[in-house]
């Protein structure tokens, strides 16, 4: 018994180490890995199945308890049985493939022992095929209810199943007293065998699950580095830089030796090899990506004859082409080429597609940030509308009478209405602009409606220094000290009061309107901002759309308060923007509207 031990330890080594040469080929490893579909529970009948075959030839022969070494059988005598590792290989099988894999696998090694003959042939055959059906249904039972296959569940049915494999044997095999001899003889040996060799495979078959997750959560971790890194860029939309700059992200952070990226009809980015004929600007030159943007479908190609470069040396032999769309439009192609095919796996193949799937998502926040971007601009060019003919006539109008009394503060005038127009035209190609540029703005307007009513209010400008170039939304503040002119004091005999204070705090950039008017009633502050108010003077369109533009450019990180008591002394309103300083969330702190020349 103790040699036949031995020896069973020694055929488990046999399988475990066919197993372990297995597990480092990357088509056994997929297998393992993925769920299994029609082509792919063949292929585990076939392999398991012949771990079944393998474990028959390399069987022990036992003949009346004496042990044959020879080391390949084909045949047994009649009064012969095997002693063999055969169940390990089909419980695992159907452990891993299910019901359909351990009834073929269990098939295919069952009938080949039946072949081989000996006097355990049919009872042998009959329980291999038992454990692949028994083995197949509580593997899936087990994936049913949540649960891993785990080592020790595998061993526990393995011990199991070769345990029954001995009361077939006594059940089956004639003569009876040579079967309970035989039993005996083999049960321990195989049992526990069978049972270490199960273990052995199973750890193999969990460091290949693990290297799974491994390469899974490397995969994510290099996809969400690269999508970081490239989101600016995107933000730009797909343009020679953006697209230059992103392509060298993906160089350095991936396995590929060449990245192009293009749009629907020219070429915006070629970096790494072939760049001396893949030239940005110029049409797509591969059948490969006419093809993609064609069809608008992953192609994979893994020859130079595939990639169909019209340049003949062209070094790149492997690419994998994915189609970039934006509302599931075709805007261009994202490229990754290899100058070996084998570079080109299957974790290549789902990283470049997961990209692209990110590139078209990042792509299509960029368009909606884009249309964002032009709702603000007409947004304020309805302001605009809201402030120029009613204050451009009122201004002529003191301009025309000063004519004739005041030439100088006449001229004076003039210059001061151009430029605040010219501010405003300057705010409407922008974005943000200066601060020092709105305050310019601000002050021209002041000039030109303090000729008109003298005496009417005092402005206060309190700036703290050295914030002059910090850039702000166009029609922030000037929209404000209006609002304070014709709604804090209407009819008021006595001079008004306008503080006008800028600082920074907290890395925040405070910009607070303050007058001593007349206040501003609860219920209306509840909703100013918030929504067009009506009113006999105005519907609040100013303060709407500067907080409207303050949540869209800044996304969130910039707010606007308004505080007031009615009729309360020296207390009026008080108008606070607050602006970060940092442009985390901004389009771009130097972008030009759409409207720029």
């Amino acid at each position: 018994m103790f040699n036949l031990a031995a020896l069973m330890l020694e055929k488990v080594g046999i399988i475990v180490i066919v197993a372990f040469l297995l597990s480092q080929m990357k088509s056994f490893r997929h297998i393992i890995q993925t769920r299994h579909k029609t082509n792919e529970r063949i292929l585990l009948i076939l392999l398991f199945g012949a771990f079944g075959i393998i474990s028959n030839y390399t069987g022990v022969e036992v003949h009346y308890n004496s042990i044959n070494r020879a080391t390949w059988l084909s045949e047994l005598e009649h009064e012969s049985a095997l002693a063999n590792t055969r169940v390990m290989g089909i419980v695992i099988g159907g452990l891993l493939g299910g019901p359909i894999v351990g009834v073929g696998a269990g098939l295919v090694a069952g009938v080949h022992r039946y072949t081989l003959g000996g006097f355990t042939a049919f009872s042998c055959a009959i329980s291999t095929i038992l454990a692949g059906i028994i083995a197949g249904y509580f593997g899936k039972k087990r994936k049913q209810m949540g649960k891993q296959i785990t080592a020790g569940f595998a061993v526990m049915i393995g011990m199991i199943m070769e345990s029954v494999q001995m009361l077939l044997i006594l059940v089956l095999a004639k003569p009876f007293e040579q079967a309970w001899s035989l039993v005996q003889f083999i049960s321990i040996p195989m049992i526990f065998g069978n049972g270490l060799g199960t273990l052995l495979f199973m750890i193999i078959i969990g460091a290949i699950k693990r290297d799974k997750e491994l390469t899974r959560a490397n995969q994510t971790n290099q996809a969400f580095l690269i999508a970081d890194q490239t989101l600016p860029y995107f933000r730009q939309g797909l343009s020679f830089h953006s697209c230059r700059e992103i392509a060298e992200i993906m160089l350095k952070l991936t396995h590929a030796d060449a990245v192009s990226i293009t749009d629907d009809h020219q070429v915006l980015a070629h970096v790494g090899a072939g760049s001396d004929h893949h030239i940005p600007k110029s049409k797509p030159e591969t059948g490969l990506t006419k093809k993609v943007l064609e069809y608008g479908k992953v192609s994979v190609a893994k020859s130079k004859i595939e990639i169909l470069c019209v340049q003949n040396d062209c070094p790149l032999e492997a690419a994998i082409v994915l189609p970039l769309r934006v509302k599931n439009k075709i805007v261009g192609t994202l490229k990754m080429y290899y100058t070996d095919p084998e570079k080109l796996d299957r974790v290549q193949q789902e990283l470049a597609e997961g990209l692209a799937n990110l590139f078209s998502t990042q792509l299509e926040l960029a368009e909606a940030e884009r249309q964002t971007k032009l709702l603000k601009d007409a947004e304020i060019k309805a302001l605009q509308a809201q402030i120029h003919p009613h204050f451009l006539f009122n201004s002529m109008n003191t301009i025309s009478a000063l004519c004739r009394t005041d030439a100088d503060k006449a001229r004076k005038l003039l210059l001061e209405l151009s430029s605040f127009f010219r501010g405003n035209l300057q705010g409407a190609r922008q974005m943000l602009l200066p601060l020092e540029k709105e305050l310019a703005n601000v002050k021209a307007y002041l000039s030109l409606e303090q000729t008109r009513f003298p005496n009417k209010y005092f402005v206060d400008f309190q700036i703290e220094p050295g914030l002059e170039e910090l850039l702000i939304p166009p029609f922030t503040l000037q929209p404000l000290v209006e609002n304070a002119i014709h709604h804090g004091f209407p009819r008021s005999k006595s001079e008004g009061r306008i503080t006008i204070q800028i600082f920074s705090e907290n890395n925040q950039l405070q910009i607070i309107v303050a007058d001593n008017g007349k206040g501003i009633p609860n219920e209306r502050i509840k909703v100013l901002g918030k929504q067009n108010v009506n009113s006999k003077k105005g519907n609040g369109t100013a303060i709407f759309n500067i907080n409207e533009r303050l949540k869209g450019i800044y996304n969130g990180q910039a707010c606007l308060t308004i505080k007031s008591q009615v009729d309360q002394v020296d207390h009026g309103t008080t108008v606070t923007i607050s602006i970060p300083h940092d442009y985390k969330g901004v389009f771009d702190q130097n972008a030009e509207s759409v409207h720029s020349g």
